[in-house]
């Protein structure tokens, strides 16, 4: 029996078991209901209200304090002797990795092709908005974080539900958070071994085959799918053994590489084409407000920007806190300022820039029932010949960078569930580059859409517990602003000498 056959066989039997409760789940989570003429997912709704109430709740944090964020990324706030893992930058780098994807390459340009240009108004609005949620998440997260005897950091919402809603509410809270936090972990895991681990091996094959000669090519046999998988299996379970550290010193590398070479290349197709900017700018204000063609109006942009912008930064689904709270600081909300910018550069610079790349290059494909990622790649493709190619290594880092977070995020969760033996990591990590594997070969779809219900739930419990927590957020802000103040007064410049002093202060 040959490779293709039995794999067709795995996918077939895993989609005929699962598909039931895949479609049942998702109909549950993404549950829409019909306003002016489209659908609205409440998920979506529930999301952008977070963003909504914590921005009015926290004066706009992400606007007041965006320079300030900027400093502590810089270092200008580093406390000697704190406890964690990775700087700000190293903690940042490593939660975009798991946000930058390819969400921001292929889903943008869905969101441009249905919605118009005005989808991506909505989508830059709904990425400020989440810049607040992600900012009370991550300051929980390091709130209520677990150093372990090693040196080693625990953080997510698997620990700030049940310490945080235990130090509030007494017992009935610590009941609670305990129930929440063991479904968080097994929402975290489940979408870390096929959302964040096999899909993305997954597509990036697929982009990889499509370039060098489809089916027919150098690798689009199951050997050469198989080959592919091991080797990407190889590279993660590699950079997997070293533990956050480890992850966060290829991420600070590979992030800004990735990031870079693709705004490049969207500044090149719009700077050859920048007579068209002031229309294409135009096209996107008005399209906003006034859409011709798009289901349901302005609501229809509206929904479908807020809709890409929520599945791409992740904001609320309480998965960013865990790179975070692996950071050196005495001072959870300083990286809950640093986690602001993550929104910021996926949504409003990333996908902006790739939506305004479309919008401007206007290419044949746009509109037409096909991958979000050929828009793309079609839209620099009008420029430059040579795209493709590039696009294709992008999507390869991107991807790999997502697997190799979401590899972290997962095994705090199996730890959480399992313990922390030895034992139980290794089985994880075994675990996890066998999926890496598995995802060249396989599709199973059918698990993919059950991914990505059992995250976005997450989201209903992970809010709520911010809901009840903000109060405690409230406290730390303040607390990092009166050190902030303490240290300006004082002239120091990051070195954190006279940290003692100063916390007398606080």
């Amino acid at each position: 029996m040959s490779l293709e056959s039995v794999t067709q066989s795995v996918d077939e039997a895993v989609s005929g078991f699962f598909e039931p409760i895949a479609k049942w789940l998702g109909e549950v989570v993404f549950y829409a209901v019909p306003v002016g003429g489209t659908d609205l997912p409440l998920i979506v709704a529930w999301l952008v209200v977070a963003g909504l109430v914590f921005t009015g709740w926290f004066g706009f944090v992400q606007v007041r304090k965006f320079r300030l964020a900027v400093d502590v990324v810089r270092g200008k706030y580093d406390e000697k002797g704190s406890a964690g893992e990775v700087n700000h930058f190293q903690a940042l780098t490593a939660a975009v990795s798991g946000t930058v994807g390819l969400g921001n390459i292929a889903g943008v340009a869905v969101a441009v092709s249905i919605g118009g240009p005005g989808a991506t108004f909505w989508m830059i609005l709904c990425g400020l908005l989440g810049m607040a949620t992600k900012f009370v998440e991550v300051t929980l997260g390091v709130k209520y974080r677990e150093v372990h005897a090693d040196g080693t950091v625990s953080g997510g919402p698997m620990h700030y539900l049940p310490k945080g809603l235990a130090e509030r509410f007494g017992k009935n809270g610590k009941t609670l958070g305990k129930v929440l936090a063991v479904l968080a972990s097994f929402m975290i895991l489940f979408f870390g071994l096929f959302g964040g681990n096999l899909f993305q091996v997954n597509q990036s094959y697929a982009q990889l085959v499509s370039v060098t000669g489809g089916e027919d090519g150098a690798i689009g046999s199951s050997a050469g799918a198989l080959f592919f998988g091991i080797l990407v299996a190889a590279l993660v379970g590699i950079v997997l053994l070293g533990g956050i550290r480890s992850i966060a010193n290829v991420t600070s590398r590979l992030v800004p590489a990735m990031a870079g070479i693709y705004i490049v290349a969207c500044l090149v197709v719009i700077l050859v084409n920048v007579s068209a900017v002031p229309d294409a700018v135009t096209a996107i204000v008005k399209g906003a407000f006034n859409p011709e063609g798009v289901a349901g109006g302005v609501l229809g942009a509206l929904i479908i920007g807020f809709k890409r912008a929520a599945f791409s930064n992740e904001a609320g689904l309480g998965s960013a806190p865990i790179a975070h709270s692996a950071v050196k600081t005495k001072h959870p909300a300083s990286e809950g300022l640093v986690a602001l910018l993550e929104p910021f550069i996926d949504t409003v610079v990333i996908c902006t820039m790739t939506a305004l790349t479309i919008v401007i290059a206007n290419p044949a494909t746009l509109g037409e029932d096909i991958g979000g990622v050929t828009i793309t790649s079609d839209a620099f493709e009008t420029v430059l010949p040579w795209f493709p190619y590039i696009l294709t290594v992008a999507v390869m880092l991107f991807a790999i960078s997502t697997v190799l977070t979401w590899g972290y995020y997962g095994l705090k969760a199996w730890t959480y569930l399992f313990g922390r033996s030895r034992t139980s990591e290794v089985t994880y990590k075994v675990l996890y580059t066998v999926f890496a594997i598995a995802g060249s070969l396989l599709t199973l779809q059918t698990l993919i859409d059950l991914a990505d219900a059992v995250l976005f739930s997450l989201a209903v419990i992970n809010i709520i517990g911010l809901y009840l927590l903000a109060p405690v957020v409230k406290r730390e802000l303040n607390s990092f602003l009166e050190y902030v103040r303490a240290r300006d007064a004082g002239g120091e410049t990051g070195d954190g000498e006279d940290q003692e002093s100063v916390k007398t202060t606080v």
